[in-house]
């Protein structure tokens, strides 16, 4: 809890999976549980695509070899984009982009 309080603004919102230990994040902001079990079988929110975002974001990151705290946001945007564009050829919709 003490990484938390120390990385977060005190009214965040959290979402976690129901394990124990994130039980007193309530006292730190609002905290969603999100049972991935009945979730996922009844159809509604899930975590998941969250979760393959940040593998997927985890597995380029490295490969920068580190990033710098002031420019985290832009490295954070391009995964975004690449994360929701992974089935697209990346250079064609840029040069689109660019070029339209």
């Amino acid at each position: 809890m003490a990484e938390i309080e120390a990385k977060t603004e005190k009214g965040s919102v959290y979402y976690t999976d129901c394990f124990k230990s994130y039980k007193s994040l309530k006292q730190y902001g609002k905290h969603c549980r999100i049972n991935k079990e009945h979730a996922w079988a009844k159809g509604r929110t899930h975590i998941n695509g969250i979760e393959g975002f940040w593998s997927f974001a985890k597995e380029r990151f490295h490969k920068y070899h580190g990033i710098h705290k002031e420019n985290y946001h832009l490295y954070l945007k391009e995964m975004e984009f690449r994360f929701n564009n992974r089935n697209s050829n990346i250079f064609n919709k840029m040069f689109n982009i660019t070029y339209t």
